[in-house]
């Protein structure tokens, strides 16, 4: 499952947004999205997870908590408009 976390602290990197949610399974996947001019973090990222009650449970738990001085949004992530996956 593909969750979507919003309004991530601009420092958070890969690695920390992996750790957060490896506490509940296992993380195939976490990536912040970054600008393609400059690098820098745009504040939201992803992170797959393949079992789906774990990733739910993530979603709950971490939905509202406070991450790095922010109030996290996490929900499950969805598809790109005009994607080829959707």
């Amino acid at each position: 499952m593909r969750i979507f976390i919003g309004n991530i602290a601009f420092s958070t990197t890969d690695n920390d947004l992996e750790a957060l949610f490896a506490s509940y399974g296992r993380v195939t996947h976490a990536r912040i999205a970054t600008d393609k001019d400059t690098g820098k973090s745009r504040g939201f990222g992803f992170v797959d997870m393949p079992v789906r009650d774990e990733a739910l449970e993530a979603i709950e738990d971490l939905h509202g908590s406070t991450f790095s001085g922010r109030t996290l949004t996490v929900s499950e992530a969805k598809p790109r408009e005009g994607s080829r996956l959707a």
